[in-house]
């Protein structure tokens, strides 16, 4: 097998597991089949950058989509991000899909931990202390969902941008094996 045909080969089998991976997720084509996009359809298909993959869109899709999904507003994710998407430019696929986080099998140790994470920070801010308990624990979720969310959002945009050099790395490969190719 020649080096362009092996290339090529691994360039394709990489975007077919990516279009497995997001064929469930809202896309530009499909967004009428989603209860709260519905709503918005004709807005969200004349809004192409909703739909890009590309940087621009990614990275805030990113880090909204993570602390929209940490906070304590469990059903009204998926609004709140979508929201959150048109106002940001960001890709609404992500930040979508990004809600599914907190679902009904992990609600409850996400909330326990970033919970423990805003009491801890609070405490070691001496925020809060006179506080009612209630109104302080309804805080620390807020906290520890937005520092756990940021925290996860930064690791995600690493992972980003390795996956997408190394994206770009293999479509240069393959431009230069053609080029090759091509010359001879």
């Amino acid at each position: 097998m020649s080096e362009l045909s092996r290339l090529t080969e691994k360039l394709h089998l990489r975007r077919a597991r990516l279009r497995r991976l997001l064929r469930h997720l809202p896309r530009r084509d499909n967004a009428h089949r989603y209860p709260v996009i519905r709503w918005f359809g004709e807005a969200a298909r004349a809004r192409p950058y909703l739909w890009s993959f590309k940087r621009a869109q990614i990275v805030p899709a990113l880090y909204v989509g993570w602390v929209i999904s940490l906070l304590p507003i469990y059903g009204a994710q998926i609004l709140v991000g979508f929201l959150a998407a048109l106002l940001l430019r960001a890709n609404v696929t992500v930040t979508v899909a990004l809600q599914f986080v907190t679902n009904p099998l992990t609600i409850v140790p996400v909330y326990a931990f970033t919970g423990w994470i805003g009491t801890q920070i609070m405490t070691l801010q001496g925020i809060g202390a006179e506080w009612p308990i209630a109104m302080f624990y309804a805080n620390a979720l807020m906290v520890g969902g937005v520092v756990v969310g940021l925290v996860a959002a930064f690791l995600s945009d690493l992972c980003w941008r390795l996956v997408a050099w190394e994206a770009a790395r293999l479509a240069k490969a393959v431009a230069h094996a053609k080029q090759l190719r091509d010359a001879t």
